[in-house]
């Protein structure tokens, strides 16, 4: 049996010097051989490396993660697969920076399921996926998880493969139970209320200062949450509204299960039927954290409040 394709190496660097000469390093080789290159990392490891890269960075797809990937639960449909799906037939390379020393506590478990789930996600394409991580910005923790989400890993000594393998645990790991809100508004809904539901969320939105399009936004996220309860969450509901380090959280609780890893991480084909649901919810919200198991699943999504207000 051949080896897969799909390659997806951490790299630990140390400092400017060891990142800028790693990631313009692997960019230039792909330049070299003709395949088309991508970079999405946060803003200013990204002037760092078009810097590095003078001229050549111009002929590379530039993406700051910080906003195309703020949720991560988007980084695969709306980052990777957007540029990999783009060159049917191509090996595609692209240096993807999920997790940096400025995300929340909140923020890294999702970052750490994205991670174990890209394997999932490329197996058997011809796609290249090098994840950086800061040696000196990320705790212990996080740099030992991410040789259980990456089978190579690569530093300043060289590479080699990792013997702590294990992304399937990782996903595991981190569906857990989630926190309890110290306060919320709440409303259980069925068929006969689910417009009351979007009301409620909409509602707590505009008295958090939000405008217009992003309670289109939210009230869109509720509409498809809701429905899944209706139609897969065993036909009701509960959804709790609140407040919570400078974002409105909106969760919605049913009794259904959540088997499919990939699910709502996907891009859909727009004639294909079937739930976009979830990947409505991961394209609108600014971050979305998921607990499943049988009988119970709850979904949040996070919307950063206004900047005016935080």
């Amino acid at each position: 049996m051949s080896a897969d394709p799909f390659v997806h190496p951490a790299l630990f660097y140390r400092g400017d010097p060891e990142y800028v000469a790693a990631t313009t390093a692997f960019v230039r080789e792909g330049l070299a051989a003709g395949e088309p290159v991508a970079v999405a990392v946060p803003a200013a490891n990204l002037a760092k490396i078009e810097a590095g890269l003078g001229a050549d960075a111009s002929r590379v797809t530039m993406l700051d993660m910080g906003v195309a990937g703020r949720n991560p639960g988007r980084i695969i449909p709306a980052v990777l697969r957007a540029v990999a799906d783009r060159h049917p037939g191509e090996h595609v390379r692209i240096i993807g920076e999920p997790i940096w020393p400025g995300r929340s506590a909140t923020e890294y478990p999702a970052c750490a399921q994205h991670e174990a789930l890209i394997n999932l996600s490329f197996a058997g394409r011809r796609v290249t996926i090098l994840c950086p991580y800061d040696l000196a910005g990320l705790t212990p923790e996080v740099l030992r998880e991410a040789e259980r989400t990456h089978p190579v890993l690569r530093d300043a000594s060289g590479e080699r493969a990792s013997s702590s393998y294990a992304p399937d645990e990782v996903v595991a790991r981190h569906n857990q139970p989630l926190a309890e809100p110290a306060a919320c508004v709440s409303l259980r809904f069925d068929h006969t209320n689910l417009a009351s539901a979007r009301t409620l969320a909409a509602g707590q939105a505009a008295a958090a200062g939000f405008a217009d399009d992003r309670l289109d936004d939210i009230r869109l996220v509720v509409a498809e949450l809701g429905a899944n309860s209706l139609d897969y969450g065993g036909g009701a509901g509960l959804i709790r509204v609140w407040i919570e380090d400078a974002r409105l959280v909106c969760e919605v609780a049913d009794g259904g299960h959540i088997t499919d890893p990939l699910a709502g991480r996907l891009p859909v084909e727009a004639r294909r039927s079937g739930s976009r649901g979830l990947l409505i919810v991961n394209l609108l919200a600014d971050l979305v954290r998921v607990h499943s198991r049988p009988g119970a699943t709850a979904v949040r999504a996070y919307f950063d409040l206004p900047a005016s207000l935080v």
